[in-house]
Parts: C-alpha cells; structure tokens; sequence
C-alpha cells in the first residue's frame, strides 16, 4: 500500500463510489425507459439534441441518456449493460481510462460513453488496435446506434473517397489508430477542401485497447513519404561484405540497445573491401551507413521473429501483438538491408512529407478517453502525457481465475522440454490450453515438439492469421490445444465449451446464406424482407441447437478447471503478460495460469543481471529441473520494470523532439487552412509585403542617423528582387533633410499598395484571389517538405552535442526554431514575389507539389510518386531536392560600393552595376 493510500485509503474506491452516485440516478430511469414503445425511445435522441442546442450540458443529459442508451442495446442487441459497465461508461465520458478485465464487456461499454458525446453533433471516434476489431465492432454496436436513430461509419484500409468522408461525418465513426492519425496528415496535404476526410476539429475519442495504442505503439512516429532516390547495388555489395565479418573480432553487439558497431579490425577490413583510406570520412557516409544496416540486419533482426517473408517481400511482425504489419517498412535504410539479405527485391527508399507522433495527435481531441484490461502499471506516463488517470472498474462476478507461481529453468531446452511435457498431461485430461509465445518461431517450435508428442492443437500467429475468428472460436472447448502469440490476447473471448453463435455463424455460410443475411440475423432490427426474417430464424434455432449442445460439454470444462494458460517467456511489458493472464477467468470462469521461464531467455540475460545467475549458480540445479524460488520472481519483476521505465524514457524522447515540430506543424496547418477554407488572403499578402519591406529599411536606417547617409540605392534594389515593376525612388536635399524612418516606409507602402491594384485590375479581383491561394499553398508545401528533411538532418546528428556538454533535445529545440523562423522568411519572401509577377498566363490551378504515398508507421509502400515540375507561376519552378547545389564563390577582387564601376561609366560602382550584379550572384 502506497504512502498516499495508508492516509487517504483507498484512492481508487473513493473515485468508484463518487462515480456510483451518478450511475444511481440511471438506474432510477430503468423502469420509465422500459414503458417506452420503440417509437419513443428513439425520439429521445432529437430530444436530447434539442436541449443540447439550447444550452444543457452532457453532464446534465448523462442519467437520461445513458439509460436510453442501456434500454436500446436491450432492444437492439438483446443485451443489457451491468452496474459495473455503468460506471465504466461514466468514467470513459470524464476523459478517463477504465481498467476492466477481460470479458467483462468493454465493447458495450463505449457505447454509452460515444452515444451521449455523439448528442453534440461534434463527432466521436472509437479507436481499436486493428481492420477486424474496428469493423467487428461497428457492425455490432451499429445496431444500437442505428436503432437509436444515429449514423455511424468505419474508417479501415481499402475505404476510399466519398465513403472514407462520409464514414467521418458520422456520428460516430470506429477505426484504428493509424488511419485516423494518417487521414489527419493527409487532410493538412490536400489542395482543395472538398478533397479532406475528418471533420474540421477533433472532438472526442474512446481508445479501446489505450495501453497498446498510447504507450506501446507511441515509440513509432506516423510517416507519409513520397518515393526518394533511387535504391543502389550498394545494399547487395555490403550485405555481402558483412557475411565475410566475424563477431567480436570484426565487430561487437549491443542486444539491449539492439546496435552494432565495428572495432578496429573490422574497419580496417572494410577500407580495405571498399578501397577507401578512411572508413570515418564525410566523403564515405554512405558506404558507412550501408555497413552498419547490413551487420544490423544479419545479427540482430530474425526472419520469423522481427520479420517475415511472404510473396518475396518482407513483411514486419508486431513486437506487442504478433500481427503482421502489411505496408509497414523499416526507416533508415534498415528495410532495404533485410530485402538484402533475405534475397528479395530491394525497394527505394522514401521522402518524408509529412509526420506526427501518436502522442501528438491524440492531444489534439478536446476530450480523450481510453479502455484496456492493463493499464495501472502505467497511470504515471498517462497521467503525465495524456493527462488522464486510471480508475479501475470492478468485476461484475468474483474472479476464480488461480495463477501459479512461475516455474523457472537454467535452460531454454531444458524449459520447453517441461512446457510440452506440461500440455501433454493438462491435454490428457481434456482441459483446454491456450500456450502464448512471443514470436512465431517459438509457436512453431512448440508446435513441432507436440506433433511428436502426438498432441492435436492449432497455432495462431502472424502467418495464420486469416483464420483467428475461428481458432479462437474452437480454443476453449474439451481437448483444445491453441498455440497463440500475442494477437490472442486483444479484444477476443474465449467462451469456455466453444461458442454457439459462431458455430451457427458458420453452418448457415455452408448453406449458403449471404454475408448480409448474417449480419441481420444477429440484428434486432425489424424488416419485412422474407429472406431476412428467414436467416434470423435459421440463426435463432441453429444458436439454440448448439448451445444446448455445448451445455454439458462447458459445465465439463469448468469442473477440470477451465481454460489453462501456459506462458512460455515474460514479456518485457508485464502488461503484455497480465493480458495473457486475463484470457481465462471472464465472467466468473475458473481458470489456471502459469508462465515457464529459463534464465537463457531475452529478458533474463538482457535484463536479469548477474544476481540472478549468481544465485541460480549456488543453487546447483540440473537443466530438467524447475526452480522455484520466490526470490527470482521478484527479480524477474525487477527487471521487467526496468525494461518498461527505459521504454519510457524513449517514448518521452520521442515525444519531446516532436514537440518541437508540433508547435512548427500547427503553424503551417493554419497556413493552409486559410487556403482551404477559402479565407481572403488580400490583407495577409499585404501584411506579408509590409514586414518584408520593413525588414529591408530597418538595416539601411540604423546604420546612420541622418537620412542624406542612408543608402537607398541599395534598398531600391532589394524592393526590385521584391517587385521588378517597383519604380526607383529618390528625393530632393529639402525632402532628405525631412526624411524620417516611418515617412519612407509609408513611401515604399504606398508605391507597392498601388502597384497590387494594378496587378489585381490586370488579373481580375476573382481570379487575383484564386491566384494567391494557389501561390500561398505551392510555396508553404514546398518549403514545408524542404524543412521536414532539414529537421530530420539536424535530428540524426543532434546527439552528438552531448560530447560537448550540451543538451541535444535544447540544442533541436533553438537550431529548429532558428530554422523554422528562416523557412517562415523564405515563405513571405516567395509568395510576394509570386504575387507581384502573375501574370493572365498563370495557371490557377492548385496542384500537389509532390504524389502523396500511403502512410505507414516507419516507411512509405512503393506507389508513392515523383516531384511534379511546371505546376508553379512564371519564374517560380519546382526546385530538384535531389540536385546537390555547389556554394557560389566569388573568384575576383570584391568592389566596394564607393569604388569606380568597372564598366568605364564613371558612375560609383552603386550608382551603376551594383544592383545587376547582385541579381546575377542570386
């Protein structure tokens, strides 16, 4: 118990009981809701829309509506939501996360949160960990919205256009992290506003599975990246050249920070392989970098664990849910490296055009909210990132669910040898197993040592992955063996002697009835279409029948102990291990859990310490025999919150160099949203015209006090780059005496006003506006994507400012505000210029600067385009990111601007060729 809770008691409890209050007052509409006739019970929506436009909070419509919303799951889903799904309700409505165990029916619980937000008619969104999650869940809590009179939509990969727009601009829209961080991104790249997804604000959102999406995946930045160079043999060359290296003489591991590094040997080697005299040299960046991806690939990242090949493409495995990540590709070169190795296509590598943290993103929903079965371990990074707290929700039934102290060995084989002994005497009895695994290569293992044990069971991982519904359907029946990496343990049930809607699900597609007949069938909607009512009283006597069926076989299941989880390894996250845990014990279930460890596991040797072998050391055990020692429990404990404060530490590392771009990308995202929504930008483009030319007089007046020493002719020349058509001023000895500071300005003002309305009387005022938004757009994106790469320059060496005593995250911080301010500068400069030079031939047109690719977590898939030229005003062609510019050096004497012309005029030389020969240095 901590310090806190021995003088306050219970934090957690108090928070439950204020909750329980509220959750009180719903219940004391239950028996008015259900005299209602459907008819009434759905016009309570536009009712309470109303009374939201007339100034009542959702706070004070929450009792009423919560309890419609508890009413019409009844009738729509059959299903009604417990006291203690109320108060998970409650708690996700107050921007909190709800820790719930598993069965305990989260699913039904964001549905009374989401449907009193969606009252506002601001939008919410229901954010799950993948595809089948989001369209699972819409499709069967659409039932209850749609009954209630409220539109909903799914956002998953392969909606496209008017749809993916429409699904946005529903009430309440379910999909998955990465498309809605992605689709935000997008949004801030389109050209015209007809062409955005999402709503204009990001209003509220329920993060189902918060702990996965929110801390486990916020290390990965979302990226949308357009094709870059051209990929090189390069990455063939080196991959061959590293296989030719040996470990610890050539070069060294570092397996907890996962890096590898050459010694001395090792780089004499390779400059030697290269033909080059010094493998350190700016000059050999490349080759360097091509070095360390392919030692990088060859030693630390394993085909079947960190990746796999499939259809001669490399095809990244989650490290927290064992899914495979289609589309996602390794940053840096890494990907290309393993494509390398593994003998497959190499692909191209990307440009950046757009990127955001998933912490950033989520920051940006005026209300955020989240569920997961594990969270408290983490309340600190939430509280501190997301400002959210954790209340911990009770079970609606006891938990019977035992969970045994783990078993330990000195070895791995000595561990799996006790695992597959394990299962074989747990199968004789007919208790089902669930094994969980970390990688497919230890599933496949096991699987292999228990078909010679001639044990029947299924294995679900990342290559099996199409058929997860129905293995996990089948898992908790009599005799089940189910070998599981992490994806079993997100947003399935396993139900104890099978389930019989599924198995219903399944004998009505054999008969052949349709996948919209199936979804009905397990609607409570009404129709009068024959072949509907047909399918739902298929599906009713079907789901009766095999129900009946499975009674006796679950109360079987039950009576051996229920569902018995093996644990093969500790995760690094213990939350990762608790949800292995949590898939046995729903609803009151017995169950039985044990995790099976050997000190050669990744975690022990990484993290354990030498204690821990010390210790095991004295003890003098064999490799068959288990050690049970409470002590290394806690040790193993020890090192597994370790793991989780240094991943930590790299998410808030992350998180704080993004930062700095997020107060960078807000700024640019409102540029071009006053494009977009068509805003007037006549005042902006003068105000733009007003702080360049004050810029150019400040230097010209502060270098003397008396206006007859200000060098004009200078300035006249700078306003000319501005304004070609700018008309040279000067001014007599009389108005020079009189000449202030704030007259010439006006003068300068003046002259540029007059010549904009000459240009706009030229061009047309509609079409003059038109024209700066295109011009405003081209310029913000192309010296936007210019300074994403510049800032991801600064970011790859900013950590060797530590030599130095600096702080890299301040120095990113200064040197990126430095260079943001000069990008902003380079921004008014363009768009003025632009403006001032348009002409009746320019194209009004708005065009992207460069194809926007799919987004994905680390890379960008190989559709993504090339630069488009031609597209911007005359003189102002898209400049070549790739064409290495060489500084212009001055090879002759300087003039000074006093000097004679060299033209032979007899002029000064800043009275005569000055300005011209400026213009042609730039």
């Amino acid at each position: 118990m901590g310090f806190m809770e021995k003088i306050f008691g219970d934090l957690n409890v108090k928070e439950v009981k204020k909750i329980e209050k509220i959750v009180d007052k719903v219940e004391s509409f239950d028996s008015a809701m259900q005299a209602l006739s459907d008819e009434e019970l759905k016009a309570k929506t536009t009712e309470f829309k109303q009374r939201v436009a007339k100034g009542e909070t959702l706070d004070d419509l929450l009792p009423e509506a919560f309890a419609v919303c508890r009413e019409g799951a009844v009738r729509s889903l059959g299903m009604k939501h417990f006291r203690v799904q109320l108060i998970g309700g409650v708690a996700l409505h107050q921007g909190r996360i709800a820790e719930m165990k598993t069965g305990e029916g989260k699913t039904l619980v964001a549905t009374l949160a989401a449907y009193l937000n969606a009252l506002s008619g601001e939008g919410v969104h229901v954010v799950t960990v993948n595809d089948y999650l989001a369209k699972r869940d819409m499709e069967w809590m659409g039932k209850l919205y749609s009954f209630l009179g409220l539109s909903v939509g799914c956002v998953i990969h392969g909606v496209t256009g008017a749809q993916r727009k429409a699904a946005y601009q529903a009430d309440i829209t379910y999909g998955t992290n990465n498309e809605f961080g992605f689709d935000y991104l997008r949004d801030n790249m389109v050209t015209y506003r007809e062409e955005m997804s999402q709503r204009e604000e990001l209003n509220f959102a329920i993060v189902d599975e918060v702990d996965s999406i929110l801390i486990d995946e916020a290390r990965t930045p979302l990226i949308i990246s357009g094709q870059g160079a051209k990929s090189t043999d390069l990455y063939s060359v080196a991959d061959k050249f590293v296989m030719t290296l040996r470990n610890e003489e050539d070069f060294t591991i570092e397996e907890k920070d996962k890096t590898v590094a050459l010694t001395e040997e090792g780089v004499s080697k390779c400059e030697k392989a290269f033909n080059i005299e010094n493998f350190s040299d700016p000059e050999n960046m490349e080759i360097n970098h091509h070095v360390l991806q392919a030692l990088k690939a060859r030693n630390l990242m394993k085909r079947d664990v960190d990746y796999i090949v499939k259809d001669g493409e490399i095809v990244i495995v989650d490290e927290f849910t064992g899914r495979l990540m289609f589309g996602r590709r390794y940053s840096d070169g890494l990907h290309q490296a393993i494509e390398a190795k593994e003998g497959v296509l190499v692909r191209s590598e990307s440009k950046t055009l757009a990127t955001i943290t998933l912490q950033n993103y989520f920051r940006m929903y005026k209300k955020l909210a989240g569920m997961t079965g594990t969270a408290k371990t983490e309340e600190d990074e939430f509280r501190d990132i997301y400002n959210m707290d954790v209340v911990v929700i009770p079970t609606n039934r006891q938990i019977a669910r035992q969970d045994l102290q783990d078993s330990i060995y000195a070895t791995e084989k000595g561990k799996f040898k006790a695992i597959a002994e394990r299962i074989a005497e747990v199968y004789e009895t007919g208790q089902p197993i669930l094994v969980g695994t970390i990688s497919i290569e230890r599933s496949e293992l096991i699987s292999d040592m228990l078909r010679k044990r001639g044990v029947k069971h299924n294995v679900l991982n990342a290559k099996q992955h199409e058929k997860e519904a129905e293995i996990v359907a089948e898992a908790g029946r009599l005799g089940a063996v189910t070998i599981a990496t992490n994806m079993a343990g997100r947003g399935t049930d396993i139900l104890l002697g099978g389930n019989p809607e599924f198995e219903a699900k399944r004998e009505m597609k054999k008969q052949g009835f349709t996948d919209e007949a199936l979804s009905f069938a397990t609607s409570f909607v009404s129709t009068n279409d024959p072949e509907l009512l047909n399918a739902r009283k298929v599906f009713q006597e079907l789901s009766d029948k095999f129900k009946n069926e499975r009674l006796e076989e679950q109360q079987k299941v039950r009576e051996l102990g229920g569902l018995c989880i093996i644990g093969t390894e500790r995760h690094e996250s213990r939350r990762i291990d608790n949800q292995l845990r949590g898939r046995a014990g729903r609803q009151g279930d017995p169950g039985t859990t044990q995790f099976f460890l050997s000190l050669e596991d990744e975690l022990m040797r990484l993290f354990g310490g030498e204690k821990i072998q010390n210790l095991v050391g004295k003890l003098g055990v064999d490799e068959d025999e288990a050690i049970e020692a409470g002590m290394l429990t806690k040790r193993i404990e020890a090192a597994q919150k370790r793991v989780e404060a240094k991943n930590f530490h790299i998410r808030k590392y992350v998180l704080q160099y993004d930062n700095v771009m997020n107060k960078q990308r807000q700024i640019i995202y409102e540029e071009r949203r006053k494009v977009l929504f068509g805003e007037d930008l006549r005042e902006h483009i003068r105000n733009m015209t007003c702080e360049l030319v004050d810029e150019l007089v400040a230097p010209i007046v502060v270098a003397s006090r008396y206006a007859e020493e200000w060098d004009l002719d200078t300035l006249n020349g700078h306003l000319n780059k501005l304004c070609p058509r700018f008309t040279d001023f000067s001014y007599t000895d009389e108005e020079i005496q009189n000449l202030s500071q704030e007259k010439l300005k006006e003068d300068i003002h003046k002259q540029f006003e007059k010549l904009y309305e000459e240009k706009e009387n030229e061009i047309g005022i509609e079409r003059m506006r038109e024209l700066e938004r295109m011009i405003l757009i081209r310029v913000v994106d192309n010296k936007w994507m210019d300074h994403i790469d510049d800032m991801d320059q600064l970011r790859s060496g900013i950590n060797l400012r530590a030599i130095g005593q600096q702080d890299p995250a301040a120095a990113y911080g200064n040197e990126g505000f430095d260079m943001f301010e000069l990008m902003i500068q380079a921004i008014k400069e363009d768009t003025v210029k632009f403006c001032y030079n348009v002409t009746l031939q320019t194209n009004a047109e708005r065009k992207k600067v460069i194809e926007i690719g799919e987004g994905r977590k680390e890379d960008y898939r190989e559709d993504a385009s090339s630069i488009q030229s031609g597209d911007m005003p005359d003189q102002a062609p898209v400049p070549n990111r790739e064409e290495h510019r060489e500084p212009i050096r001055r090879t002759e004497e300087k003039i000074g601007r006093n000097d004679p012309c060299p033209c032979g005029s007899g002029k000064k030389y800043k009275n005569c060729c000055m300005n011209k020969d400026e213009v042609t240095m730039e």
